[in-house]
């Protein structure tokens, strides 16, 4: 008895290692990066109309390839035109932490995680460009990952620069190899600002120019609301003030827009665009440049393009100089079903348009929630 007793012991001993074992290498911090093997995704030019629809949300990276974050990983696929999501052309996943957001400036793509690190990857192999430590960052949110691509929390770009808040403390990296260019600490309550097209971070209590990190002096008095702006809120066309007065932002200093005060109304380079039950009007200060009839909700200007969405739910592609329509079309996937929609963010390059689709009641419109459509 005593002899089966003693070779029990060390049965016992090996299956509790061998557990050990299985749960550090399930457990232990890692990281998996995964490059592309192919050929990257020729850039096409396509004609006017809808492509495909994808189950997360894509950022469109370089024109060629699609970004997509998920709560551990990031991943791309391609070409851009594609009709549903493909099989990952490369993929980066670290364990435990979660990814928190993703910019891209040209064809580098960073990323933030929750452990605060930066990790930059370049958005047509997946190889690592550099890499960068930080404060912690938030976690993941969402089951398609729009805000992560789309307004990632404390991350924006300025020309070649990656911008990052946390707290009070607003950091300007160099997109291409991850070089800190300038930090600053700012006012309380400042919050998570955006950039303006005329290169400055705003917040709501002032303005900060992004070459420099040096304070913008007489700027309007915030709190301010931004319009017309890129994704991660970058980019930004004009903005309303604390006074709910509109100013165009393209320029190095505001320029008083008085037809951006209505709350409707957005900008788009220097133009306001302003949206009613029956027309959306472009003007600039010195008057009416184009009117188009009809109702519609303006989706932004990009490339000589201002993208209109109707309550339909068809796109109207204009020219933005002239308003002479260049495409009209239906937002739906050939033999989807055709029933209403909100949109709930979306990203306009200069070729295509993806948006996230929700039902009346807030769910996910279908499976495939974004819809993707060439220019």
């Amino acid at each position: 008895m005593v002899t089966g007793k003693l070779l029990r012991v060390p049965a016992a001993v090996v299956i509790l290692a061998a557990a050990v074992l299985i749960g550090w290498r399930v457990l232990a911090p890692a990281e998996v990066l995964e490059p592309a093997t192919g050929a990257l995704p020729v850039a096409v030019t396509l004609p006017p109309g809808v492509t495909g629809k994808t189950t997360m949300a894509p950022l469109i990276v370089a024109g060629s390839v699609r970004v997509y974050a998920g709560k551990r990983l990031v991943k791309a696929d391609g070409p851009v035109e594609a009709k549903t999501m493909y099989t990952a052309r490369w993929s980066f996943r670290r364990w435990p932490e979660q990814l928190t957001g993703i910019v891209a400036v040209a064809a580098t793509v960073v990323t933030r995680w929750s452990d605060g690190a930066l990790v930059a990857l370049d958005g047509r192999t997946g190889e690592q460009v550099w890499r960068s430590a930080g404060p912690a960052a938030e976690p993941f949110t969402g089951r398609t990952g729009s805000a992560a691509v789309w307004a990632p929390p404390g991350l924006h770009t300025a020309g070649t620069s990656v911008l990052v808040t946390d707290g009070r403390q607003l950091i300007a990296r160099a997109a291409t190899d991850g070089t800190q260019r300038w930090a600053v600490t700012l006012p309380p309550g400042c919050g998570d600002g955006f950039v303006t097209a005329g290169g400055r971070y705003v917040c709501s209590s002032g303005a900060w120019d992004v070459l420099s990190g040096t304070v913008v002096r007489g700027w309007p008095t915030g709190p301010f609301t931004a319009v017309g702006c890129d994704v991660a809120r970058s980019d930004c066309a004009g903005l309303r003030d604390g006074a709910g007065q509109g100013w165009l932002t393209g320029a190095r200093r505001p320029e008083r827009a008085p037809a951006l005060d209505a709350p409707a109304a957005t900008a788009g380079g220097d133009l306001v665009l302003s949206a009613s039950a029956d027309a959306v009007v472009a003007s600039r200060a010195d008057g009416e440049v184009w009117r188009w009839a009809g109702a519609a909700q303006v989706l932004g200007v990009r490339a000589g393009r201002a993208v209109l969405l109707t309550p339909d739910r068809r796109l109207i592609v204009l020219d933005a100089a002239t308003g002479a329509q260049r495409a009209v079309f239906p937002l739906y996937v050939p033999d989807e079903r055709v029933e209403p929609w909100q949109p709930d963010g979306w990203q306009l390059t200069d070729g295509y348009l993806a948006v996230q689709r929700l039902e009346p009641d807030g769910s996910f419109y279908t499976t495939d929630p974004v819809v993707i459509a060439a220019l």
